[in-house]
């Protein structure tokens, strides 16, 4: 089973029919780490979120949308801290927004101490997002991570500028995660705050100088690319489907991964033995789990049929 660790919130998301006094809302589950723990759920491999969650309302539904999701809710860390909102609007080619309003909740506020043990059934751990960053819970997922062991361990940071602008604190934390992560995914639109105007092979190599064993850079509807350690590249052109918004695809992306570097319950394994066709079936697999999600509002991540 996969630990997924990172927020737990709620996406809001604005009617494009504002009246002069008033605006209706859309609220949705929604976090990185929590769509991908659903994601993983969604294609048959066992997964478990770590995060803060408060014991209000909204916490009480996500609570309860992980268990209809057959994720497992033993890490869930609850408290009466309030449930992080994070308001979404959508422009005219489907990409997202985002501003959150997040400090002091439930998900921002777990610290080391709160930390539970960790089963020996987690053959993984995943971090991402503002959880990476944000103090005092990415001091305890540092903490996390140096415990980890010989897990496998995977990271999205899934930059968010609007909660965390230094741009330099979140290369730390990445420098930080590459050191211990196998896989890295990252976006041409996160490489571009965290590195602008800078090529971005030169990151791929220092990443997997590091240690990463595979660097996967997603570009939207464009490339992707896929470069391993032992030398491999792999370059693929998503499948293209009508698109209704972006929600949640770089998520999907990220569980599909996971998913299929775990068919045989040693994602650790799988990676090390990666051939070329292997490496393009994997980011194939993956693009066309987020091209699914594409087609349709929201982060609604696929099920494992819809990608038979």
């Amino acid at each position: 089973m996969y630990l997924i660790c990172g927020e737990a919130l709620f996406d809001v998301f604005l009617d494009n029919q504002v009246k002069r006094d008033s605006v209706n809302m859309n609220a949705r589950v929604g976090g990185s780490p929590f769509n991908v723990a659903i994601g993983l759920s969604r294609l048959d491999k066992p997964s478990a979120l770590l995060t803060g969650v408060s014991s209000d309302a909204l916490g009480n539904l996500l609570a309860n949308q992980l268990k209809s999701e057959s994720v497992c809710t033993d890490y869930l860390l609850r408290s009466g801290r309030r449930t992080t909102l994070s308001l979404v609007t959508i422009d005219d080619s489907g990409q997202p927004e985002y501003v959150f309003y997040g400090l002091g909740s439930a998900d921002c506020s777990v610290v080391s101490d709160d930390l539970p043990p960790i089963g020996d059934d987690i053959i993984g751990l995943h971090f991402g997002s503002y959880s990476l960053v944000v103090k005092p819970v990415a001091d305890a997922f540092a903490t996390l991570l140096n415990n980890a062991g010989d897990r496998f361990v995977s990271i999205d940071p899934n930059v968010r500028p609007t909660i965390e602008p230094n741009m330099q604190v979140w290369r730390e934390r990445i420098a930080q995660y590459a050191n211990r992560a196998q896989l890295l995914k990252i976006s041409t639109e996160d490489l571009a705050y965290l590195f602008p105007d800078s090529p971005i092979h030169r990151h791929v190599e220092n990443w997997l100088a590091a240690g990463v064993k595979l660097v996967v850079v997603t570009d939207g509807d464009k490339e992707v690319n896929g470069w391993t350690q032992s030398g491999l590249h792999s370059c693929r052109k998503p499948l293209i489907r009508e698109v209704v918004d972006t929600v949640g695809a770089g998520d999907t992306f990220q569980a599909a991964l996971l998913a299929q570097l775990a068919v045989e319950n040693d994602p650790s394994k799988t990676l090390s033995e990666l051939n070329q066709q292997k490496l393009d079936d994997l980011l194939d697999y993956a693009a066309n789990a987020a091209s699914i999600t594409c087609s349709r509002r929201g982060a609604n991540l696929p099920y494992r049929h819809e990608l038979l």
